[in-house]
């Protein structure tokens, strides 16, 4: 018998526990640890923070759904993990062995370096329904009183999505509340240009988020580097292309979003071998560490270095379709070595996202992530909105069934009219 643990319960967590399951021996015992006791669609946040949907709309209880794929659940943050022991440390003093680890925990948020910066502090964050529930009662008051926004991404940061999504669905319904002409709207974003998305860009994403701005009365900020936030105040430096500060801004507002940079999270933070300097694990091709060979790690907290050196630091982001390749290969091949073989599963570097825009949305297709690409795609409509509308829904729909149907590759790409593509690097 064989004891698998998974560190998470979130978009890389979940999944990874149901399709787990379906690859384990009926001896082995599989127990999920999470950081509180609910599952929530992150993707839907920016929804939340204009009150477009509510926590109850997006969040559920896990363990009901675990039990019934004979799942253990332990509610419970991990302190540390000691991997020299096999063992996951508790903050509520549980040890829990196990023969395989799988962490898939997603970051801790990096607000503290930038001074200002955060919910707690002085600006909005759409990282977490928590911060996204909060963000939406500012906003239920903000709409009441409106005034400049500040919306964007820190440097370090390397999700940027969410940023561009936040700024498009403010801006939809500002119009719809009739408010729009008294709110001007700066995006702050530490790409090098409009549309890099910590890709190097996909098709013409350039020119068409950089049109979609224009389109909506947004102005944006390249190349950013935030130094400082105060109450109302956001101090933005601009470098140019090698890297040296070219302006700086003093930009004042009264409803401000900035997504942070992305760290480890502290229970792995520092463990030579497990992770890099920022605390990501680091993972080989089949989704294990190369020091611990029975730890694997899925999602937003593995290791991927940057796309390409930018003038200030951009990430690259981990989309729900690579996350779930990922998941299948640690799925796989953690059987693969019950069975005494070698993994062999590999997940695929290819980028495939919906970004909605409230009332239309753009949808990207970078196959595989690092240029030169085999799929370089990137189309903006009224469809995509709709799609991102469903997805939601299909996916909630997916986790309290337990199923593990591969989403992305069944319907996105089939949707998109891409046929099926595995990346062989």
């Amino acid at each position: 018998m064989a004891h698998i643990v998974i560190m998470g319960a979130g978009i890389g967590g979940m999944p990874m526990a149901y399709e787990m399951r379906e690859q384990l021996r009926s001896s082995d015992k599989l127990t999920v640890i999470g950081n509180g006791d609910s599952f929530q669609f992150t993707p839907s946040n920016p929804w939340v923070a204009v009150n477009w949907r509510t926590r109850e709309d997006i969040q559920f209880p896990v363990a009901p759904y675990f039990e019934r794929k004979n799942i253990g659940f332990i509610s419970s943050p991990v302190k540390r993990v000691h991997p020299e022991k096999n063992q996951v440390e508790l903050t509520d003093g549980q040890v829990i062995d196990y023969d395989f680890l799988v962490i898939a925990t997603g970051p801790k948020l990096a607000f503290d370096e930038v001074e200002g910066l955060g919910p707690e502090k002085h600006t909005h964050s759409v990282c977490n329904v928590d911060h996204a529930v909060k963000a939406g009662e500012a906003w239920g008051k903000f709409v009441k009183e409106p005034g400049p926004i500040v919306v964007g991404a820190a440097q370090g940061a390397s999700c940027y999505g969410p940023a561009y999504e936040f700024a498009f669905i403010m801006d939809t319904d500002l119009r719809r509340r009739r408010i729009r002409d008294k709110v001007p709207m700066t995006f702050v974003t530490a790409e090098p240009y409009i549309g890099h998305l910590g890709l190097g860009g996909v098709g013409d994403s350039k020119g068409l988020l950089e049109s979609a701005m224009r389109d909506r009365h947004v102005k944006w900020i390249t190349n950013a580097k935030v130094t400082k936030v105060e109450a109302g105040k956001m101090f933005v430096a601009e470098h140019d292309d090698m890297g040296n500060v070219k302006k700086e801004h003093e930009l004042p507002f009264k409803y401000g979003m900035m997504l942070p940079a992305f760290k480890g999270v502290d229970a792995v933070f520092g463990i030579e071998g497990l992770t890099n300097p920022r605390g990501f694990i680091l993972i080989d091709p089949y989704q294990r560490n190369p020091k611990f060979n029975n730890i694997y790690s899925v999602g937003v907290c593995v290791a991927i270095p940057p796309v390409e050196a930018t003038p200030v630091p951009t990430g690259a982001p981990k989309t729900g379709y690579m996350i779930e390749t990922m998941v299948t290969a640690a799925a796989h091949n953690i059987r693969a070595v019950l069975d005494g073989k070698e993994p062999y599963e590999k997940a695929t570097w290819n980028a495939i996202c919906l970004a909605d825009f409230g009332d239309t949305g753009a949808a990207f297709v970078a196959l595989p992530q690092i240029p030169p690409r085999n799929v370089n795609w990137f189309k903006e409509g009224k469809w995509v909105h709709l799609a991102k509308i469903a997805f939601e829904k299909y996916f909630i729909r997916k986790m309290k069934k337990g199923t593990t149907e591969p989403l992305y590759e069944k319907y996105v790409l089939g949707a998109l009219g891409i046929k099926k593509l595995k990346d062989k690097s």
